[in-house]
This record gives C-alpha cells, structure tokens and sequence, in this order.
C-alpha cells in the first residue's frame, strides 16, 4: 500500500512544535553560544518539555476485553516520548501533563489477568510495565438477513471477500508515528446507537464474530464527518461492509466507517475534525441505513465510544 503524503504541515499537534520552538527561542535557548554553561543547555531542555506540555486528552480507560488500557509509564521526564510495545506491537505513547501515557487496544478475544508492555525510555533504558485485564459481558443479539448469500457467500463471493479482508487488515495494521489531532473524538454523525461495540451476533441464527464496532442509525444521504484530522488510506466498496473508507489518525489509530451511501473523499486525502467524508448508507450487509463506526487501536478493534466525550 503507498505510504500517505507527508502531515506535518496539515496537522494542529505539530502546529503547536513550532509554536514551542519559537517560544524556546524567545527564551534564549535557540541561540546557545558554545562556551555557555553546561546548565544553561539543560535548563532550556527543560523549558522546551514544559512548552511540550500540551495535555493531549486521554480516552477513558476500560482495561477490558475491547476496550483500552490508559497506562502511565514511569520513565524520567524527558520530551522525547518512549517506545512502548504491546505483545510485540507498537503502541501508542502521548504525554499528559509532562506524564507520559500508552494507550493501549484490547482485542475482544484478549485473557483476563495480569498482561505487561515493554518499554524503552529515552536513554535507552528498558522496563516491563504491568497492567491487569478484567472481564466485561457483552449482550447478544439475533439479526435475520433476507440475502442469504451475505450470510452463506458463494465460492466466488469468497474469493472476493479474502482479497477485501487482506486490504483492511493492512490498513488496521498501519503504523504512522505523528498523532494527527487529539483523543477526544466527535460522532461522526447523530442518531440512536442501534447497535453498541462488543455483541455476540447470530445472522440467521448462526454465530458470527462479534460486533466490531458501533452502529448509528441515521437516514440515507445523512452527511458523514470525520471524528478527527487524519489521512485517508482507503476506500472501496466491500462484500460485507459496502461502501468504506479507512482514515489513519497516526499511532495505529486507525477509524473505518461502513455501508455508506456515497464516498466524498479519495486515498491519501489529508481531511481535518469535521470534514465530510460521505453520507449515511445501506450498502452491504445490513437491514437498514445506518452508518458502522469502527475504531481500531494497535490493530485491536475496541469501543468506539470510549474517545467520545473523554473526562
């Protein structure tokens, strides 16, 4: 897959980094003469992680199968973030009042109990960071489907279902190390949530995997926003979720919306909070128009409205 254009200048986060470097400047740190003080250097170090302060809002923490893990990390302060990783996975890391954070994606299928991520700081120093997963029931729920054929695919419809399932996973697997916007996310449209993250479906009474994502019922046409800035790196019609666009928002944050009536933007479209996207549809596997609304976390779908209206 092309790798997405270049987001420095597109993006608000990183907006701020140069308003820090010209505030650092201001304070003489931008023009240290070389025989200056040792202390001097590390005194405007300092001040650039105070400017670096930025407090980017956290999502709320539900250590849950699904759900997200908010973990402090207790590495030295240091403006230079850490690398923290997951069952062998990046993972996010933001910093919080000159704290820094992981955020970490729990798949629907993870283990309860004691789970850990490794951890190098800045200077190279490595840690293990504990954490514990708890149990979460999720409802279930019976959906009849009139087509038989999206509940049984045909051989040729299977075919077509890999190639589709291959470019998702390679969008949910994207890495990107700038974070496009903060962690707060809006809806992407208004209307009842007909079907929540996490339940146990059965089409046609047979068992399906669980719901990966949040359903909003709307009606056809209804415009579709972009919960946060992001780059798109996907778009097409699929066998089960219809017409889809993936958005990347960078540290493996990646959102998909499904069964869209129309798509408004292309691949690799840099979009901002609030750009429309598309419209409500019923594309797809559905009984109705609705947008599907998944958010996937190092490569973890978890519950989408835990970004929404975070503390």
């Amino acid at each position: 897959m092309a790798e997405a254009p270049e987001m420095q200048e597109q993006f608000p986060v990183q907006a701020g980094i140069q308003s820090r470097i010209n505030s650092s400047r201001m304070l003489g740190c931008a023009t240290l003469h070389p025989t200056y003080h040792t202390a001097r250097l590390l005194l405007c170090v300092g001040l650039l992680w105070v400017f670096a302060a930025h407090a980017v809002t956290l999502p709320q923490s539900a250590p849950v199968p699904g759900g997200v893990a908010v973990v402090p990390l207790a590495v030295p302060a240091n403006p230079h973030a850490p690398v923290a990783r997951y069952n062998g996975k990046r993972v996010m890391v933001v910093e919080n009042h000159q704290q820094w954070f992981a955020i970490v994606g729990l798949p629907l299928g993870a283990d309860l109990g004691a789970h850990h991520l490794d951890v190098t700081g800045a200077d190279n120093k490595k840690l293990r960071v504990a954490f514990t997963v708890t149990d979460k029931q999720y409802e279930t729920q019976h959906i009849a489907i009139q087509d038989r054929r999206k509940v049984n695919p045909l051989a040729q419809d299977m075919k077509r279902i890999e190639k589709e399932t291959a470019r998702i996973n390679a969008a949910f697997a994207r890495w990107s190390d700038t974070l496009a916007d903060d962690l707060s996310f809006t809806l992407p449209v208004n209307g009842e949530f007909s079907s929540p993250f996490g339940l146990r479906r059965f089409y046609n009474e047979q068992p399906r995997n669980p719901h990966s994502g949040l359903d909003i019922a709307a009606a056809t046409g209804t415009p579709i926003h972009a919960p946060a800035s992001g780059v798109v790196i996907d778009t097409g019609n699929f066998f089960f979720n219809g017409n889809t666009v993936l958005v990347d928002h960078g540290q493996g944050l990646v959102t998909m919306y499904c069964h869209m009536d129309r798509i408004d933007v292309k691949k690799g479209q840099t979009i901002k909070r609030g750009d429309a996207i598309g419209a409500v549809g019923a594309t797809g596997r559905v009984t109705g128009a609705h947008l599907h609304w998944s958010v996937s976390l190092n490569n973890a779908r978890v519950d989408p409205t835990l970004f929404v209206n975070s503390p």
